[in-house]
């Protein structure tokens, strides 16, 4: 039996190379990889060797030989293929360990050039890779560092590997080349020559987009039960997302459970101060801040009783005893949060169909969590087609705050207000939202007319017993008449946020004055549709 290694990546190489030779594979191996070898005093033969022909071109011919691709292509099945073989004096390859040169994290260096890119595309590697994985009943192709164990452990208990080993490898080999290759397409297709310098340049959106995604589960079904559906995370998830979550216990997440999970989520690490969302059909129903987990529960919790059962519940601080207490009251449908207290998980065991979702935070001070696990550009399908934009993280802070109106507002109008332009960024549109205190007092969402989410904002804010007067209102987007203004005054409203920009703005502005009512422009709108 004999191996290639060629690695670019030498995670393990040493200790895998040793095992095998341990178990009687010969060893051969390309420049860098064969001196590391032979200087652990392992007996390896350089490709150069095999081929007869020197490594060439600063290394970018050295396997593209048929001495290799005719040793990994040929099937041992077919006399033909075997009987060339013996002509053309080639030896089998029976196993190929090979990781390809650094694109990707070449170009996401930010001072990566072209230059640089072209030379880190890998063109031996690749080939080898192919011809190995299409023979994948005669050869197994390892290309990452973490499949070699499980094939060191099958070749030491059974002597070779089963016809599902190596069919596994296969398909994550193809996959690896589909990630490089569309990796490799997606910066070119980004790359465009300045008429006046003829200096490349990088654009934003390339000519071809190509993604890459790892299934993680299959679904029980979609939205509704006719739909199939299945669990996709990014090729590489950023820490703190909701695909990086473990499931402590309850049923297996539904299609609409990950999705209201993920708003909630996305939600509830905007705040620095310990917070809690409940989310019920994509909208938060209840958004609050306290000094704990269960004083920002319990205020959330009372914005909407009614919407919040069955809710999806998100806190971005550990849950205690405490809070576990206070939630178990209600029928929840998932919790998350970056850690729970062991009294926590023991009470929950009594609920055994609540999913109860852990996912860590890599920083819950120092910096700004509403950045983490954060996508930096939304995909939005479309028939036969898609759009693609730059994700929504703006970050307003007191500063880009204009007042618009002779009544100023108050410090703490100015946190309520800054509170509720947060909340209603998450809120579909139409969006209005009216808090106070770090709390939700009232919240308006998807509605065709800014109105009509007013109106349903008070209404909810009735059921639930809470008064608005004093409150703070934010509104997604501008008020393109003063009669907006005039329904969330009417239902006690003391001073406003909202984006500005329309053309009557002065109309506006000239309203809040006549009502005695302080409002501020953000000079951004959040539209969530």
């Amino acid at each position: 039996m004999q191996a290639l290694i060629s690695v670019s990546d030498k995670t393990g190489v040493v200790e895998l190379a040793r095992e095998l030779h341990a178990l009687g594979v010969s060893l051969i191996s390309t420049g860098g990889t064969a001196k590391l070898l032979a200087e652990q005093g392992l007996p390896v033969r350089e490709v150069a060797q095999v081929t007869g022909f020197p490594e060439m071109l600063d290394g970018r011919v050295k396997t593209l030989h048929p001495k290799v691709h005719g040793g990994l292509l040929a099937r041992r099945d077919v006399p033909e293929h075997m009987a060339a073989l013996k002509a053309h004096d080639i030896d089998t390859i029976d196993i190929l360990v090979v990781n390809l040169y650094p694109f990707e994290a070449t170009v996401a260096k930010a001072g990566c050039t072209l230059e640089d890119a072209i030379e880190n595309i890998d063109i031996g590697g690749p080939a080898m890779v192919r011809s190995a994985a299409k023979n994948w009943k005669d050869v197994a192709v390892l290309t990452d560092a973490t499949q070699y164990a499980g094939v060191l452990a099958e070749l030491k208990a059974q002597g070779s590997l089963s016809d599902t080993t190596r069919f596994g490898l296969s398909v994550a080999a193809f996959n690896r080349i589909s990630q490089y290759d569309g990796a490799i397409s997606n910066y070119l297709s980004s790359i465009q020559f300045e008429s006046a310098t003829g200096e490349p340049k990088r654009r934003e959106y390339a000519d071809q987009a190509n993604s890459q995604f790892v299934k993680l589960q299959d679904l029980r079904y979609g939205e509704n039960p006719h739909q199939t559906a299945a669990f996709y995370r990014d090729l590489f998830p950023a820490p703190g997302s909701l695909v990086t979550a473990k499931q402590l216990q309850g049923k297996e997440l539904s299609y609409n459970n990950i999705s209201d999970a993920d708003a909630a989520w996305e939600c509830v690490k905007s705040f620095d101060a310990p917070a809690c969302v409940i989310v019920k059909h994509a909208n938060p129903c209840g958004v609050a801040v306290g000094k704990d987990a269960l004083e920002s529960y319990s205020k959330a919790f009372q914005t909407d009783p009614t919407s919040a059962f069955g809710g999806i519940i998100a806190f971005n601080r550990e849950v205690d005893l405490a809070a576990a207490q206070a939630v178990s009251k209600q029928f929840v449908e998932v919790l998350m949060a970056p850690s729970y207290s062991a009294q926590a998980l023991e009470l929950f065991k009594a609920k055994a169909n609540v999913r109860v979702l852990e996912i860590a935070l890599p920083t819950l001070s120092g910096s700004t969590p509403w950045s983490q696990g954060r996508n930096s550009h939304d995909i939005k399908r479309i028939g036969s087609g898609l759009l693609m934009q730059t994700a929504d993280n703006h970050e307003l802070a007191l500063s880009d705050l204009k007042v618009v109106t002779q009544v100023q507002p108050t410090d703490q109008q100015l946190q309520d207000l800054l509170f509720a332009w947060k909340v209603a960024k998450y809120v579909k549109s139409n969006a209005i939202v009216f808090c106070a205190n770090g709390m939700t007092m009232g919240v308006g969402a998807g509605q065709m007319s800014r109105l009509d989410s007013a109106r349903i904002a008070s209404i909810k804010a009735g059921h639930a017993g809470l008064s608005l007067q004093g409150t703070a209102v934010a509104s997604d987007a501008f008020f393109p008449f003063r009669d907006g203004l005039d329904v969330v005054v009417d239902a006690g409203a003391s001073c406003v946020i909202q984006p500005g920009g329309s053309m009557r703005d002065q109309e506006v502005i000239d309203a809040a004055n006549e009502r005695g009512v302080a409002m501020v422009f953000s000079g951004v709108r959040h539209f969530r549709h």
